[in-house]
C-alpha cells in the first residue's frame, strides 16, 4: 500500500484516482473473461477451432486493454487532448482507407488489416470525436467569438459521412447521440434541440428508405416476420434462465446462436446464469453512466465536463443497444456490450476511452481549489 506521503507517479497517481470507477471497470473486465468461457467454447468448436480459441483470445485482449487503461490514466488534460487530436486525424485517415481497401463482412467495409492485425477504426475513432468536441465547445464558451460550435458540426458531419459510407449506422446513431447530449450540456439553444430531433428523425426515415438491411431489420422488429431467429433465440434463453440460471455450461443458446459470445453474450449471461446477473451486469453499467454524469455536473471545468459526459454517455448508450437488443426492445444492431463481449479492437479502444475518464477525474485538490476560487470571483464580477 502507497503512503500518502509518498510523491512518486504511482503513489500520487493512486490516492487521486477514483477507485469506484476504477473497482467498476476491472468487475466488467473479469466478466468479460468470465462468461467467454461461458460463451465461446460451443462457437470455436462449431467453426473447428480448440474449444477455449475465442477464451483464451480474449484474456489475451484483455492485458493489452488493461496496460492502455491505466496508462492513459496517468496524463493530464492537455496530454489527452494532444493524444486525441494525432488519434482522430489516423483514424479519420484510417476511415478513408477502409472504404476502399477494408474488410468487407456483409456488405460492410469497417475493418482493415495493418501488420497482420484486424483494426476498427471507428472505435478508437468515438473517443478521440468526444475529447475534441468537448476542447472546441469549451473553447467557444470560453471565449464566443471562437467558431468551436461551428467546428464542432464540420467534425460531427465529417465522421457521420465516412460512418454511413462504410455503412455502420448503429456507430452513426451512437456518435449523433452522444454528440447531442454534449452539445446539450454545452447549452444549446432551443432551436438547435428542434433541428437535431427533426434531423434525427429524418435521418432514421432516410436510412430505412435508402438501406434495405436497415429497411428489413426495422420490419422484422415491427412484425414479427422474417429471419428472427438470432433475436428470438436471445430472448429465449433469458426467459428459459430465470432468476438464478440452468447453471455454468449448462445453457443451451450459445449451442445455436453464431455471434453468442460477442453480441449475445448478455443472453447467455441470463441463461447460465440467471436474470441476478443481467441486473449485476445493468447496475455496474448504470454506475459508471451516473457517477460520471454526477461527477461531470459538479466539475468547474468546462472542457472535463463536456469531455466525461461525453465518454460515459457513449460507453453507457453502446452498453444499452446490446441489451436492449437481447431483450428484443430494439432492432438487431451489431454492437459489443464494453468490456465483455469478445473482440480486440472494441476491448482496447473502451480501455483508452474509460482510462481517460480515469485521468479526467483525478482529484487535483490545488487545482480545484483555485478553479472554485475563480468561479467564485466571476460570478461575484457578474452580480
Amino acid at each position: 500500500m502507497q503512503s500518502r506521503l509518498d510523491k512518486s507517479p504511482v503513489a500520487t497517481w493512486w490516492w487521486t484516482i477514483d477507485r469506484w470507477f476504477l473497482a467498476a471497470f476491472l468487475s466488467l473486465m473479469g466478466l468479460g473473461i468470465v462468461l467467454s468461457f461461458a460463451a465461446s467454447p460451443a462457437v470455436a468448436e462449431r467453426i473447428g477451432l480448440s474449444s477455449f480459441h475465442f477464451a483464451t483470445r480474449q484474456i489475451i485482449f484483455t492485458i493489452p486493454a488493461l496496460i492502455a487503461m491505466l496508462a492513459v490514466s496517468f496524463l493530464e488534460a492537455r496530454q489527452i487532448r494532444r493524444m486525441s487530436l494525432v488519434m482522430l486525424c489516423i483514424m479519420l485517415v484510417l476511415m478513408v482507407v477502409v472504404l476502399y481497401i477494408g474488410v468487407e463482412v456483409k456488405g460492410a467495409r469497417r475493418w482493415v488489416s495493418l501488420a497482420g492485425l484486424s483494426i476498427q477504426p471507428s472505435e478508437f475513432l468515438k473517443p478521440a470525436f468526444v475529447i475534441i468536441c468537448a476542447w472546441l465547445f469549451a473553447e467557444h464558451k470560453r471565449q464566443p467569438d471562437i467558431p468551436g460550435n461551428l467546428f464542432a458540426m464540420l467534425l460531427l458531419a465529417l465522421v457521420i459521412s465516412l460512418l454511413v459510407a462504410q455503412p455502420d449506422l448503429g456507430q452513426t446513431m451512437l456518435v449523433l447521440g452522444t454528440w447531442g447530449v454534449m452539445f446539450f450540456m454545452a447549452g444549446l439553444p432551443w432551436f438547435w434541440i428542434v433541428a437535431l430531433g427533426a434531423a434525427g428523425v429524418g435521418g432514421v426515415f432516410a436510412a430505412y428508405t435508402v438501406f434495405p438491411h436497415v429497411a428489413a431489420r426495422i420490419d422484422k422488429f415491427l412484425t414479427g416476420e422474417g429471419d428472427t431467429f438470432q433475436v428470438d433465440m436471445g430472448r429465449e434463453a433469458l426467459i428459459n434462465g430465470g432468476w438464478f440460471g440452468v447453471g455454468p455450461g449448462e445453457g443451451t443458446v450459445k449451442r445455436v446462436i453464431p455471434d453468442s459470445h460477442a453480441d449475445f453474450v448478455f443472453s447467455v449471461a441470463g441463461e447460465e446464469f440467471g436474470l441476478i446477473m443481467c441486473f449485476f451486469i445493468m447496475s455496474i453499467f448504470a454506475f459508471i453512466v451516473l457517477r460520471g454524469l454526477s461527477i461531470a455536473l459538479k466539475e468547474h471545468d468546462d472542457f472535463t465536463r463536456y469531455a466525461v459526459g461525453g465518454l460515459v454517455t457513449v460507453f453507457g448508450l453502446q452498453s444499452a443497444i446490446n441489451m436492449c437488443v437481447n431483450l428484443q426492445l430494439m432492432p438487431a444492431k451489431g454492437m459489443t456490450l464494453p468490456f465483455i463481449s469478445y473482440g480486440g479492437s472494441s476491448q482496447i479502444a473502451i480501455a483508452v476511452s474509460m482510462g481517460m475518464v480515469l485521468a479526467l477525474t483525478r482529484r487535483h485538490p490545488e487545482k480545484r481549489k483555485q478553479m472554485g476560487f475563480a468561479f467564485s470571483q466571476r460570478t461575484i464580477a457578474a452580480e
